[in-house]
């Protein structure tokens, strides 16, 4: 059986924490800060998953485990607090990291809805009616879940397990679907009841 194309979207995480204070140290000098301090900067799925331990490494090792990209395109896309859209496989540098440190992410801020609106509107028009989008993140909150659905409506999902786990939970969960190579089912984010003003990423 064809299996439908699968792309990935990994929710935000919060740069103004105390991992995230460790990256913007001047004075650090693990191998990480000094990357993102380096011309050429460092890899973002290695910066989110440093500032986010173990939830964001279970999101990036399960997109690439299970995505299946559209033809010519990516299968993970990770939510960025004012860059929309970014690859995993991007390089940053130290000053664009802290200029999205500055970003409040919520559905009522356009510095963070206007670029995510955007890039996820062309990643839809370059994908096939086929392709499903899945959300490896809280969808208890509507600040990146609104826009989102804007734009996939009933073509955003989520994994279904996700429910009622904290985030620890769910990164393990998702390492352990990686190991035993067994994908999670999925069911449409548009219909669930979202609730503002949660905290969770």
């Amino acid at each position: 059986m064809l299996e439908l194309p699968l792309v990935f979207l990994l929710s935000p995480v919060n740069l103004r924490g105390r991992r995230g204070a460790m990256l913007f140290d001047p004075a650090a000098q693990f191998q990480l800060a000094r990357e993102l301090r380096s011309a050429q900067g460092a890899e973002l799925g290695e910066l989110f998953s440093f500032v986010s331990s173990l939830y964001f490494r279970g999101k990036l090792a399960y997109a690439r485990a299970f995505g299946r990209a559209p033809l010519g395109q990516q299968a993970a896309y990770v939510i960025s607090a004012g860059g929309g859209l970014c690859q995993p496989e991007e390089r940053f540098s130290l000053v664009r990291l802290q200029g999205w440190a500055k970003v409040s992410i919520h559905h009522d801020n356009p510095h963070f809805t206007a670029p995510l609106i955007r890039h996820a509107s062309e990643l839809l028009e370059r994908s096939g009616k086929d392709t499903r989008f899945v959300l490896l993140g809280s969808v208890a909150s509507d600040k990146y879940v609104a826009p989102l659905l804007d734009v996939f409506g009933p073509a955003l999902l989520f994994p279904e397990q996700f429910a009622g786990l904290g985030d620890m939970s769910r990164g393990a969960l998702l390492l352990r679907a990686v190991r035993d190579r067994q994908e999670l089912a999925y069911a449409r984010v548009s219909g669930q009841r979202i609730t503002s003003s949660a905290s969770d990423r």
